[in-house]
């Protein structure tokens, strides 16, 4: 019932929205102090925001393989977000870096950088609503352990936190997707790849702490590390939205993964979301 109450409002809010394209796209660089160079990074934002508007904002963290202008972009519907719910998407290129600090390439530094670096940039050079409570972090695959790997350790930051088909325990893929080439071999370093999955910062979360929205297709290999968070939060008495359903790891699954996504940081952000009556 709740979902459907969010794609209702979401309906009602596009009815009288902006046409689709009516966002406007920046693409920037944002320079790094930490790795000492420029980073691409795209902004979505509303038509027609002024300097007094304090906007929510929501980071979009891609997948492998993809960047800020390839993936996200490309979906029909992801710029008509910023238009319907009032909110700026911002897009980093993180490369292939899982966003982590890594412990053995000082240009790999995609924690600091997203979660302090260019949460300040986007402060300072946007019309936002500077405060945890206006801030929310989500992604797919690589970018779905990126969002819940850098909420949950910096709390501060962010308020509310999704995970779209995360790699969020990448121990049974020791092979792939570059992650060796940012903490070592596992062979040589499981202590390293023990301590920077999302499974081990489980400890750091409080009830209550962040909202918290993860799902995960029931065709997807990462699906079964999926059930494991899922059970994980459960026994720990964290509070969180689950939900499975059929689909792999494709875009057609994530683009109404998005839409979930996207509603769900809008109640975050307005708390009292408005009510549609539904008839029994």
């Amino acid at each position: 019932m709740k979902l459907l109450k969010r794609i209702a409002t979401l309906v009602l809010i596009l009815s009288v929205s902006l046409p689709a394209c009516a966002s406007v796209l920046d693409t920037i660089q944002v320079y790094s102090p930490s790795m000492k160079r420029k980073i691409n990074v795209s902004v979505i934002k509303p038509d027609n925001i002024t300097p007094r508007d304090t906007l929510p904002t929501v980071y979009l963290l891609h997948g492998y393989g993809d960047n800020n202008i390839r993936g996200y972009l490309g979906l029909s519907n992801v710029r008509s977000y910023a238009d319907a719910l009032r909110l700026l998407i911002v897009i980093p290129d993180a490369e292939t870096s899982w966003y982590f600090d890594s412990p053995i390439d000082p240009k790999c530094r995609f924690e600091t950088f997203v979660s302090s670096e260019l949460v300040k940039y986007i402060d300072a050079n946007y019309p936002t609503k500077a405060d945890r409570s206006a801030r929310a972090v989500t992604g797919l695959s690589m970018g779905g352990h990126g969002a819940l790997f850098l909420a949950i350790r910096h709390q501060d930051t962010f308020g509310a936190a999704g995970s779209m088909s995360g790699g969020v325990d990448f121990r049974p893929f020791p092979n792939s997707w570059d992650i060796k080439l940012r903490l070592g071999t596992k062979a040589n370093n499981p202590k390293t790849w023990d301590a920077y999955t999302v499974m081990a910062q489980l400890p750091k979360l409080k009830p209550g702490a962040l909202s918290l929205i993860i799902d995960c297709g029931t065709e997807d290999f990462f699906y079964k590390v999926n059930c494991n968070l899922h059970a994980e939060l459960t026994r720990l008495g964290i509070p969180h939205e689950f939900t499975s359903r059929p689909g792999n790891h494709s875009w057609n699954y994530w683009k109404r993964s998005l839409r979930d996504h996207m509603l769900f940081f809008n109640d975050f952000f307005h708390k009292a979301t408005v009510e549609v009556p539904f008839c029994n």
